[in-house]
């Protein structure tokens, strides 16, 4: 098992005929995807790649070809209508990797879903997630998004994290301990995204494959302490942990939108003395992270 998509996971992609959309298409085709449909008014009829037909909407594609998730590559100022318009044709889970959403269509998006119970929100300004495969080189998994497929393998640790870079670093150095990983998830560092730290380790805390976790943070909000203080009552699972932006000097934005210390809250200090309370072990360094998690898993 994994956690939110499989090898089995019908994938569309809206705005699969941009540069950046399309690149990462291939990508995710090359790595066994099942990329089943794109998403580009105007060019319905098309195939990508001769092989993934591409449709004027997203509930023509979702009807003829039965895409239960939708990942998003369009332009800021009109991704936050590509995600209502995901929701609305009836997909399970959208992962909306464009960067740069304007604050408030995202407080509009935010206030719709509430309406659609049924579909859960990744990102947006996020890497997307991977669920590796068990072939040779873990392909024929699901890779969602822009990570790099090649530093994946399938195995018992879940990783959930803030970061998209940080994600590839502990990504890698679980790989090379030879531990694997069950599912990867970028859920974005803007201050307003579709799913928290809390959220993703509950699942993984029900997912029988995940033997541990990694959780990656960043300074800014609370999101942190709150999921360290739902692992305190409630995980069964060890876990490792990192918070970059330590040496981020406070009121000034580093990285991502959220990335800001603000009235004493969403400090580095405060976010890692959380966590190790709630009995998390903490790397100082991202060079620490795999070794830290050997080490969760073993005390």
């Amino acid at each position: 098992m994994a956690i939110l998509v499989d090898e089995n996971s019908k994938i569309l992609i809206q705005g699969i005929t941009g540069s950046y959309g399309g690149r990462h298409a291939k990508l995710s085709l090359d790595y066994g995807t099942q990329v089943v449909a794109g998403v580009t008014p105007g060019k319905g009829g098309q195939l990508f790649e001769n092989r993934v037909p591409i449709f004027d909407t997203v509930s023509e594609a979702v009807r003829e070809t039965g895409a239960t998730v939708s990942t998003i590559f369009v332009p800021p100022p009109f991704a936050g209508d590509a995600i209502l318009e995901a929701a609305d044709a009836g997909v399970d889970l959208i992962v909306c990797i464009t960067e740069g959403i304007p604050v408030v269509d995202m407080m509009r998006v935010k206030a719709v879903l509430k309406d659609y119970p049924h579909c859960r929100l990744i990102g947006p300004n996020c890497p997307g997630l991977v669920t590796p495969g068990r072939g040779e080189q873990s392909h024929g998994g699901c890779r969602i998004g822009i990570a790099p497929g090649y530093i994946h393998r399938r195995g018992g640790i879940g990783i959930v994290s803030r970061s998209g870079t940080l994600t590839y670093e502990a990504v890698w150095q679980v790989t090379n301990l030879g531990m694997g990983q069950s599912t990867c998830v970028g859920i974005g560092g803007d201050p307003i995204n579709g799913t928290s730290h809390l959220d993703v380790l509950k699942l993984f805390n029900d997912d029988p494959e995940t033997e541990a976790i990694i959780m990656i943070g960043e300074i800014g909000g609370t999101r942190e302490e709150e999921a360290a203080a739902w692992a305190k009552e409630h995980c069964r699972k060890p876990i490792a942990g990192f918070i970059a932006g330590a040496t981020a000097p406070p009121g000034r934005r580093m990285g991502h939108a959220g990335a800001i210390i603000s009235g004493g809250q969403g400090t580095a200090e405060a976010k890692k003395a959380a966590m190790r309370e709630a009995g998390i072990m903490v790397a100082e360094t991202p060079a620490e992270i795999g070794a830290t998690l050997v080490k969760a898993m073993n005390k």
